[in-house]
């Protein structure tokens, strides 16, 4: 092999090697300008995410509280109507003489803890003809209101149950004959008269309850009526007219007492209600709960609690 073939070898290993002195200084050099671009590329997307991701973030976050705030808590329309009238007062002096004509100033008011959600008054009424038997009339008035709760829910609902509940128990008395229900025109937005035959020791008596709601107040109106010591037994038709009239005045009375100067003892509807609740103020929840826990006694129960036997052992006395 010749000095010339031999320096080819060489040559190309001093060739080779140069090549690769300058190649990897090259690659180093792309490397380091490649690497701060990348840092900062990586840096950049690092701080756009968490400028945007942070503020979409919060914002998301704030949205989410605030929406589940919402629906932790929501609202419902306010009741129309905050207090009741006075229980003893809801009736005219001359609707009241026509009902129960010797008792008309004889109004005992029931007790309550809170008469703006709460009260009743009775009456009773004896006109005693002596040998010749004499006529009882008796009356009471409840009524229930129901303030608009965002757990229970809107207070003519809670009040719409309530009044099915009367109307069921006055459907129920023990003892009663004759049971009939049928609707009551023109009195509050929704009601129901139950009138049956009720025989007792003294005589026999006809008994006429309506229940009716106007807005979110129940009223529960028992009128009962008994010709004692053989007195003539009073016609239940004419004690079912003096029963409706007197509900249609208790209606209009808890409108008047609310300031509804527009609503008489015709019901306009649960549509006008919601219109007249919405410019009232919203009421408290308390006296909803206060009503729910301790509701007025029944129709039945308010009967026997005012039984005439005194009225009738006076009357047969005489």
């Amino acid at each position: 092999m010749s000095e010339g073939t031999m320096q080819r070898p060489a040559e190309r290993d001093r060739h080779n090697q140069r090549d690769r002195w300058h190649r990897s200084p090259a690659r180093l050099a792309v490397c380091a300008l490649a690497l701060p671009v990348l840092v900062l590329t990586a840096g950049c997307s690092s701080d756009s995410g968490s400028g945007d991701g942070g503020g979409s973030g919060k914002g998301a976050g704030g949205d989410t509280s605030s929406a589940s705030g919402a629906s932790a808590s929501p609202t419902v329309q306010a009741a129309a109507y905050r207090k009741l009238p006075g229980s003893c007062a809801v009736l005219s002096k001359k609707t009241l003489t026509s009902l129960v004509p010797k008792g008309a100033k004889s109004g005992k008011e029931g007790q309550s803890d809170d008469t703006a959600t709460r009260a009743s008054c009775s009456w009773s009424s004896l006109d005693n003809n002596g040998v010749k038997g004499s006529q009882f009339r008796w009356l009471n008035v409840s009524l229930l209101r129901f303030d608009s709760d965002a757990q229970r829910g809107e207070g003519d609902k809670l009040a719409h149950t309530y009044y099915e509940k009367q109307v069921k128990d006055a459907q129920g008395v023990e003892g009663a004959k004759n049971t009939t229900t049928q609707p009551v025109a023109g009195t509050g937005d929704e009601a129901s008269l139950v009138r049956y035959d009720l025989k007792k020791k003294e005589g026999a008596f006809r008994q006429q309850t309506i229940v009716t709601r106007v807005e979110n107040v129940v009223i529960t109106l028992d009128y009962n009526g008994a010709g004692l010591a053989g007195e003539k037994t009073p016609s239940a038709e004419d004690l079912t007219k003096s029963a409706e009239k007197a509900a249609k005045e208790a209606v209009a009375s808890v409108a008047s007492a609310n300031g509804d100067g527009s609503a008489t003892g015709a019901g306009s509807g649960t549509g006008s209600g919601s219109d007249s609740g919405a410019g009232k103020p919203s009421p408290s929840t308390s006296a909803s709960k206060s009503a729910s826990a301790k509701p007025s006694a029944s129709a039945s129960k308010a009967q026997k609690s005012s039984s005439p036997s005194a009225s009738a052992s006076a009357s047969k006395k005489s």
